[in-house]
């Protein structure tokens, strides 16, 4: 589960309420009981000054050579793609995206809400293995939402993602709400996901 930009590992629980969200959805029978992993994202040496480097590339490494190994050795995970989820909002929806739909063979859910994914010019690149066979990705995605409030600066960017995927055949949720760029916004969306991993 990732954080924004500006943020750090504790966002999620400090301002988006992660842990009694999930907690309750648990407890009412809503979802099942998993492991969320919030890192911090960013793969610069100093975040506030990412001018210039490659901050998702480097968070990839980090991530798949060493967040998710660290985490199945010392955790009771189902360490296999059907059972992992990759999730985040604004500059963490566009890196779990970018990432996860990138890598089908590590992330079977893939969900971004607010996120940063604009120049869709680049899109066609940046999601080339996605789109190469729509018939393939779609039978290892379990789930691909994007979500984002009406008021939100990047509800437009949203829009076109969701149109670009439907136009490759990518199945997905488009989920438009009201709201701006705000936790309550995340908050909401988090609530609607957590039961459909």
């Amino acid at each position: 589960l990732l954080h924004g930009a500006n943020n750090d590992e504790t966002t999620w629980m400090r301002q988006g309420r992660a842990n009694p969200i999930l907690d309750n959805l648990n407890a009412a029978g809503k979802s099942r009981p998993f492991i969320v992993v919030m890192p911090l994202g960013y793969g610069v040496a100093d975040p506030m000054n990412p001018r210039g480097a490659d901050n998702t590339g480097l968070f990839t490494a980090d991530l798949l050579g060493d967040l998710i190994p660290m985490i199945d050795a010392k955790f009771r995970t189902l360490s296999d793609r059907d059972h992992r989820a990759l999730i985040g909002l604004p500059m963490g929806g566009g890196q779990a995206l970018t990432i996860g739909l990138n890598h089908l063979d590590v992330f079977s859910h893939v969900g971004g809400f607010s996120a940063a994914i604009r120049q869709p010019e680049t899109f066609g690149a940046r999601f080339a293995s996605l789109i190469k066979d729509a018939g393939a990705s779609n039978r290892k995605l379990h789930l691909l939402w994007v979500g984002c409030g009406t008021e939100d600066g990047l509800f437009e960017p949203a829009k076109v993602f969701s149109k670009f995927l439907s136009d490759h055949d990518i199945k997905h949720t488009f989920h438009e709400s009201p709201g701006a760029h705000t936790y309550m916004v995340w908050r909401r969306y988090l609530n609607e996901v957590a039961p459909l991993l």
